[in-house]
């Protein structure tokens, strides 16, 4: 048999995994080389099992029987024994998601894989035999609690070391092979030579004379009857007819006879299992962990990628039909309503993926030009997800309506959106055919050491060694490509000099802003490495890192089945240098250094939420991968020279000079750096985050001819102010930098005084600024030590800060913002509290200073706390006493009476508080808080004062005729009452202003009751007795006001009957009862009160029934 050739395609079509031996003394070349056993030695591979091998692989087996007249029946069995899968790992792929121990816990040992492993070996497997291309057996599944023992009957069918179709007794419906498939095939692969072979069927009949062949037939048909006996008359039949259709076509179908040339050499994957899946996952929306089952699926494609397996574009494009299906686009696109951030983050992963396919560099023409048709289909569709996730349906963007860059004039609102699939589309059009891009990928040696240029786009650098200049995601999308596919070693060359390109980028960047510091204005990156849709430096990062990962890969292929879903704890070392490295570099400080370059890079914040959301998603995760690495000299090296880079590069570096007003803010990668360098370099570290701290996107832009501030701030578009969706989350992220800052500075006066001073420049928004405060207050008052006195006054400062920010504007914490100023002065000491006293007007609202400040400043407990002596005391009162007079003077309503509280000890502070209240009682108070400080007068024993402000509280009040429940009434009685208390007086000049104010007739009754009961001022003024006499009702002023109770209970009685109803009939009867005893009071009350009640009935007559109860009651 001729060996197959090994073109360069054919070769890079193989897996790269490496091969189990299943066979003794089989040893592929890729498999790892092992030392035999003392004493022993392994038998080299026949040449007709090298052959055979080669040929099984690559021919159908139609080829093989079209190419030679004869094939000796020796080599048919070898190439029917090779035939069948000999990787375990390609059965897995097959029959089970790949979870790590995180992810898959329990659920681990009810994978297929893991079931077929199990019931192999407990030996559930028999009756194995292979007829040609086609292997059966029965698996039998042991009995559990709930379901007894059952036998499965499995067959599968292979061609070329791939399987091709799987049937199975269980009836299993899923995208992968059950458990009993797995068990047949793991017995064929490790027991090979236990497995019965036979050659195809057709062969053996062909040995048969026609004696033996209807031997066969009968025998077959006696065995099988019930099953095949009508298919087998039906066959006779067209046999026997000439004219049949059997007949017409030379010789017969086998099914055991291997592939023909025409078929299509591929794993068995059953599409319409595939579809279902994923609609039902889509349709759950990403309950139940569909989303995760989803990320599955496209890890399944990765998987199938790197091991060359066509059916990852295949199972991808069955997955994007049905994401494409799903209904939701479309009420999405009704409703106007965007799609939730992880069902966004799936349509990212699928636009990646087929970014890697359409990439695959040894795909065939023919192959890439159905993917383009099938994607420009896709791109086509209205509902179609567009790459920024705006899909339209968020508000008007203001970025989207202005013009900006060199297209100002071009109408970005009619510009065709780009989807998810753009990209893809456009990497169509890439190849790889260039020789440089060639020999870059291909050779570790590949350099030109004569080589002088060092133009922009110079094919090698200053070593010789190789560049490649390409915008940069397009780049790293080839590597990603590679990686995909299952080239690492090439990725990792292509990365290496994408990476080289972009630090010499960097140095030369340097040096022309340096020599033309003043002319440079133009944006640099309109476009973002990090959060980019392609994740370039994600990709350059995670390439370099797989290269220098420590992970066991030399011990052989044996282990795979023990490590199989478990999570491996990865370590990362500095292994030995690449040809294309400076001395004492390595593939880890290369990957550190490619992720720091791309985090400081200055990059314009792009439009749209999930836009800018997904740039501080994954800003976040590539510092957290990098948090992963601990830090040893070479990479605190590659630190401070990034850092230095990053601090000189002008409107390269997002950290440079030069801000532009629209860039993305680097407080989360300042802080980072900041914490990294702090413990070597800590100027280096200081000077990062200090420069950090600006938002400029929250200033208004400088001035043309602002000479005081050059080149801090430079706008693209002077008037653009963008949405920045993701404001908040930033402003946070500054409040963490200045609060990782103020915790690093403890005990550094200098350095306190520099971060206050950035925060105090920098931060813009209140609530910030107060955590940073509170943030300070905690590191400074620690509990087990004494108080750091410098971060204290910090604290301080930037509480005032707060104070003086939101004095004038509504904040629902302002009331605890001022609580936590006045603890935090108390702490600093008794001259900071004399302080905010003696500047409160600037601080604090009238109320909040008498209240708040001025109350807790005289407390006892913060008497106590600071330890005072009897003149710290009175100073602080004193001022206390200032500000309350101050305060009652601003505010009277609110701080009048909290003023006459903190000046009681000083009788000629008290007297002008009094007076103040006085003053601003006939305008400016009203009569609940004149009858608050009444009582309070009272309380404090000033009777005849509580009286005065009784009265002045009296002339604004009006008390309805309805208004029996008016919360003022109790003020009324203990007006009158305390009128009454003081003299005959007193009682007769408040009584017309109660009957001026108070129309309600059973609030009056009540003060006429309570002023007949006992006499007025029993004990009067300067020690005079009254004479015990009661008051007359006759005369004034009880006669004035018992006319107007009467009055009262006339003009309530008729607006009652106005809208009254028969529910409340029994409710009037007891009200006209307590008007009778009212009426009564007087001399002539029953002629008055009969009088009024004839009245009644001869006015509403017509309510019978109503009248009727009067009667009744009232004759």
């Amino acid at each position: 048999v001729t060996v197959a050739k090994r073109g360069s395609m054919a070769e890079r079509g193989q897996p790269p995994a490496k091969r189990l031996c299943c066979r003794p003394g089989f040893n592929p070349s890729k498999a790892p080389q092992r030392a035999a056993p003392a004493g022993k030695s392994y038998k080299p591979e026949s040449l007709l099992d090298i052959s055979a091998r080669k040929v099984a692989e690559k021919w159908p087996f139609q080829q093989v029987e079209e190419r030679f007249t004869r094939i000796p029946e020796p080599v048919q069995r070898r190439i029917v024994y090779w035939s069948f899968p000999r990787n375990e790992r390609e059965i897995c792929m097959y029959s089970s998601f790949n979870y790590s121990a995180e992810d898959g816990g329990d659920d681990e040992s009810r994978l297929p894989f893991k079931r077929g492993i199990a019931l192999l070996e407990t030996g559930c497997v028999d009756n194995v035999l292979q007829v040609g291309f086609h292997l059966s057996g029965t698996v039998t599944e042991p009995a559990t609690q709930s379901e007894p023992e059952t036998v499965c009957n499995v067959a599968i069918s292979f061609d070329r070391c791939k399987i091709t179709s799987v049937t199975c007794g269980c009836g299993n419906k899923d995208i992968f092979y059950c458990a009993h498939v797995v068990a047949l095939s793991l017995y064929r692969i490790r027991k090979p030579d236990q497995v019965k072979l036979h050659l195809p069927i057709s062969e053996t009949l062909f040995q048969m004379n026609r004696d033996q062949l209807q031997k066969f037939v009968q025998y077959l048909i006696t065995v099988h009857h019930t099953e095949v006996l009508p298919t087998a008359q039906k066959l006779a039949d067209e046999i026997l007819s000439l004219n049949s259709e059997i007949n017409q076509v030379h010789g017969a179908p086998d099914p055991t006879a291997g592939a023909s040339i025409d078929d299509e050499n591929c794993w068995h994957l059953d599409e319409e299992q595939v579809q279902e899946q994923v609609k039902l996952f889509l349709s759950q929306g990403g309950y139940h962990g569909s989303g995760k089952q989803l990320n599955l699926l496209f890890a399944k494609v990765r998987e199938m990628l790197k091991m060359r397996d066509s059916n990852g574009a295949r199972m991808l494009t069955l997955i994007t039909e049905q994401f494409m299906a799903d209904p939701r686009l479309s009420l999405w696109r009704q409703q106007g309503t965007a799609m939730t951030d992880k069902y966004r983050q799936l349509w990212d992963e699928l636009g990646a993926l087929w970014m890697c396919i359409v990439l695959n560099p040894h795909c065939k023409p023919e192959q890439k030009s159905g993917w383009l048709k099938q994607l420009r289909k896709w791109n086509c569709v209205d509902v179609c997800p567009w790459e920024d996730g705006n899909h339209g349906n968020e508000l008007p963007n203001l970025t989207n309506a202005l013009p900006q860059g060199a297209n100002a004039n071009q109408d970005t609102a009619n510009r065709p959106h780009r989807t998810v699939f753009t990209r893809a589309i456009e990497a169509c059009d890439l190849h790889w055919q260039d020789n440089h891009l060639q020999h870059i990928i291909s050779s570790d040696l590949y350099t030109n050491y004569c080589y002088h240029g060092d133009s922009e786009n110079s094919l090698f650098d200053s070593h010789g060694w190789p560049l490649w200049h390409e915008h940069v995601p397009t780049a790293c999308a080839r590597v990603d490509a590679l990686r995909s596919h299952g080239y690492p070693r090439e990725a990792l060359r292509l990365a290496i000099a994408i990476v080289n390109t972009l630090r010499r980028q960097q140095q030369k960047q340097l040096e022309m802003f340096q020599t033309q510091r003043k002319g440079i204005t133009t944006i640099t990156n309109l476009e973002g490495w990090v959060g980019h849709p392609l994740d370039p430096i994600g990709c350059l990062f995670s390439t370099l890192m797989d290269a220098c990962r420590v992970d066991d890969e030399s011990s052989g292929y044996s282990e795979f089945t023990e490590t199989m879903g478990q999570l491996k704890l990865l370590e990362y070392q500095h292994l030995p240098a690449h040809k294309f490295l400076e001395d004492g570099e390595s593939y880890l400080t290369l990957a550190v250094e490619i992720a720091l370059i791309g985090l400081g890079q200055q990059r314009i914040m792009p439009d749209g939420l999930y836009a800018q959301e997904k740039v501080c998603r994954n800003e976040e995760q590539l510092i957290a991968k990098l948090q992963e690495i601990e830090l040893d000299d070479m990479l605190v090296k590659i630190f401070r020279k990034q850092a230095v880079f990053l601090l000189e590069g002008g409107p390269y570096s997002g950290l440079g000079e030069i801000i532009y007003r629209e860039s993305v803010p680097m407080h989360t990668f300042a802080k980072y750096l900041f914490t990294s360098l702090l413990p070597h370099d800590a100027e280096l570290a200081y000077k990062i985050a200090l420069r950090a701290m600006r938002l400029p996107v929250l200033e208004s832009t400088a001035p043309t001819g602002d000479v005081s501030r050059p080149h801090h701030i430079a706008s693209v578009v002077p008037n653009r102010y963008p949405r920045w969706f993701t404001l908040s989350h930033i402003e946070s992220q500054q409040c963490e930098l200045a609060s990782t800052m103020l915790t690093a500075a403890k005990g550094d006066v200098v350095r306190l005084e520099t971060v206050l001073e950035s925060i105090q420049k920098n931060i813009h928004s209140s609530s910030h600024i107060f955590k940073l405060a509170q943030d300070a207050f905690k590191i400074a008052t620690p509990m087990d030590s004494l108080p750091d006195i410098t971060l204290l006054k910090v604290s301080l400062e930037l509480g005032l800060q707060v104070m003086r920010m939101t004095l004038s504007t509504l904040n629902w914490r302002r009331r605890e913002m001022v609580r936590w100023l006045v603890t935090c002065a108390t702490e600093v000491g008794v001259y900071a509290l004399d302080s905010i006293m003696q500047s409160w007007f600037t601080l604090f609202t009238p109320t909040e200073a008498t209240s708040i400040v001025a109350t807790t400043v005289m407390s006892h407990s913060t008497v106590v706390r600071l330890n005072l002596d009897y003149n710290q005391r009175e100073k602080l009162a004193s001022s206390a006493r200032t500000l309350a007079l101050q305060c009652a003077m601003k505010d009277p309503q609110n701080c009048a009476l909290s003023a006459l509280t903190l000046c009681e000890k000083d009788h000629i502070a008290f007297e002008t508080a009094y007076q103040i209240v006085l003053d601003a009682a006939t305008t400016g108070m009203s009569y609940t808080q004149l009858f608050t400080i009444a009582r309070y007068m009272e309380h404090r024993g000033y009777p005849m004062r509580a009286y005065k402000l009784a009265t002045l509280a009296m002339t604004h009040l009006n008390l309805g005729y309805n208004q029996d429940t008016h919360p003022a009434i109790n003020d009324v009685l203990w007006a009158c009452a305390l009128s009454h208390s003081l003299g005959k007086n007193e009682l007769a000049a408040i009584i017309p202003l109660v009957v001026k104010s108070v129309q309600c007739a059973t609030v009056l009754s009540d003060i006429l009751r309570r002023c007949t009961l006992t006499t007025p001022g029993m004990v009067g003024l300067h020690g005079r007795r009254n004479s015990g006499k009661l008051m007359s009702l006759d005369k004034a002023p009880l006669r004035q006001l018992l006319d107007a109770t009467i009055g009262a209970y006339i003009n309530t009685t008729h607006s009652r009957l106005t809208h009254i109803s028969p529910r409340h009939y029994s409710e009037f009867i007891e009200f006209l009862s307590k008007a009778r005893e009212t009426f009564l009071m007087a001399h002539d009350g029953h002629i008055q009160f009969t009088q009024f009640i004839d009245n009644l009935k001869q006015i509403y007559k017509g309510k019978k029934k109503l009248m009727m109860l009067v009667r009744e009651r009232f004759g």
